[in-house]
């Protein structure tokens, strides 16, 4: 399609971009970074943007970072920003004309900026996408293109205490469907401890953990009033009802989700990729089963992670190194460097999860559960997924509240999420 200048979209995307402040994806949001905000002139310097500014200049992936730019025969200067201050940042770049040589996005936003006009394709690289899992690339898909590459992939999943199941006469095993998983929440409320916590709080985190229940009963997010959309919102509203899930999941975020976990009294919570070593070291064993869809199998879980992007500059000389950069940064060793830096981030390739299986074969869940994952601006949603998302976390808070019933909450969802789209 045709696309006005990035000035001129500049204002209605930093409204779009602000809706992403809480991506579900992150287990925290840590102080920004410090650091020039504008490229260097020098030729030899290139500019890096990521949102990891717990990773300081001495860490492992700050040397990772700089290995790469030496590897293209460049040095790189990397600032770091929280998720909410990068992708603001990048906005005011790309309109102010000075944008980084690389950013590492937050997936939904991915499409956002490119829809601005911001960032080349992968094309514009030659670089060859093919051997990238299609239901992962496709978060930095827009009108047929690729504008960026998954660094790795993180996703949900029911993390269990095995104490508790185990005293209630649960197997883990046996959790195939939205039945078998019910009749194991009664076992544990009858054993006298809490069945399962998850964070349906009004952000974007909230419609994070919601979606695997809503793919699950093969609901879309362009019909949030569909019969299927209104089971699984009445799935999650019983199990509030029925006592299975307490009222703290209206504000619950994951970390808070998490928190309640850790106490040792529930049986289930749902959380992700990010809580493996929390889990490891927690005082009870641990263990996860993926969420599992209505009528059995996994459901498709929402991906989170970071893809690597490469703004538009206006000297496409700079092209060659960046290339460079990027593939550096995408080879099977390096997505698997990649995933143990930040335990754990599961490659977004074949080859990469083979070999990340063979350093840490407990990983085999979550890569089933990244095999099955679906990005949130799949689909071709691109920059409508923000406002279709907080179409639904309303939705979801009004049910769980008792202030609307499911089916009442989400027809009201569609018709703001239709109007919000523009049809």
């Amino acid at each position: 399609m045709t696309r006005p200048s990035f000035p001129a979209r500049a204002a209605a995307f930093g409204t779009a971009l602000l809706s992403l402040s809480a991506l579900a994806a992150c287990a925290s949001a840590p102080t920004p970074g410090t650091g020039s905000a504008a490229p260097a002139a020098d030729a030899s310097t290139y500019t890096w943007w990521d949102p990891y500014p717990q990773h300081d200049a001495s860490s492992a992936w700050a040397e990772r970072v700089d290995t790469c730019g030496k590897q293209a025969g460049v040095t790189i200067k990397r600032t770091a920003y929280d998720t909410t201050a990068l992708t603001n940042q990048a906005l005011l770049a790309g309109q102010e004309g000075n944008a980084p040589d690389v950013i590492l996005l937050d997936n939904p936003a991915v499409s956002t900026l490119a829809d601005a006009g911001m960032l080349a394709t992968m094309d514009d690289f030659g670089l060859d996408t093919a051997r990238f899992d299609k239901n992962l690339i496709a978060a930095g898909e827009l009108d047929g293109k690729t504008y960026g590459i998954p660094i790795g992939a993180n996703t949900l999943a029911l993390y269990y205490n095995k104490k508790i199941l185990d005293a209630a006469g649960v197997d883990p095993a046996s959790i195939k469907d939205w039945a078998t998983l019910g009749a194991a929440l009664k076992k544990v409320k009858a054993a006298g401890k809490k069945p399962i916590t998850f964070a349906a709080i009004g952000t974007e985190e909230g419609s994070f953990q919601f979606l695997p229940w809503f793919w699950g009963a093969g609901a879309k997010l362009t019909e949030l009033d569909s019969p299927q959309a209104a089971e699984a919102l009445s799935l999650w509203n019983s199990w509030v009802k029925d006592g299975l899930a307490p009222n703290s999941v209206l504000s619950n975020s994951q970390n808070t989700t998490w928190e309640e976990f850790l106490t040792g009294e529930f049986g289930f919570a749902e959380n992700g990729t990010w809580q493996i070593d929390s889990a490891a070291k927690a005082g009870f064993p641990t263990g996860i089963v993926q969420i599992p869809a209505k009528d059995g199998g996994g459901a498709p879980t929402p991906t989170g992670g970071e893809f690597i992007t490469v703004p538009v500059q206006k000297d496409t000389k700079r092209y060659t190194a960046t290339k460079k950069i990027v593939e550096c940064m995408t080879t099977p060793e390096g997505l698997v460097e990649t995933g143990t830096t930040f335990a754990y981030y599961i490659p977004s390739t074949a080859e990469g999860q083979q070999a990340i299986l063979a350093k840490e074969p407990s990983l085999k869940p979550w890569v089933e559960a990244v095999r099955s994952a679906k990005g949130r601006t799949s689909d071709n949603l691109g920059t409508k997924y923000p406002k279709i998302s907080e179409a639904l976390w309303t939705a979801v808070q009004k049910a769980l509240s008792g202030s609307a019933a499911p089916a009442d909450a989400l027809k009201d969802a569609q018709a703001k999420a239709k109007q919000a789209v523009g049809g």
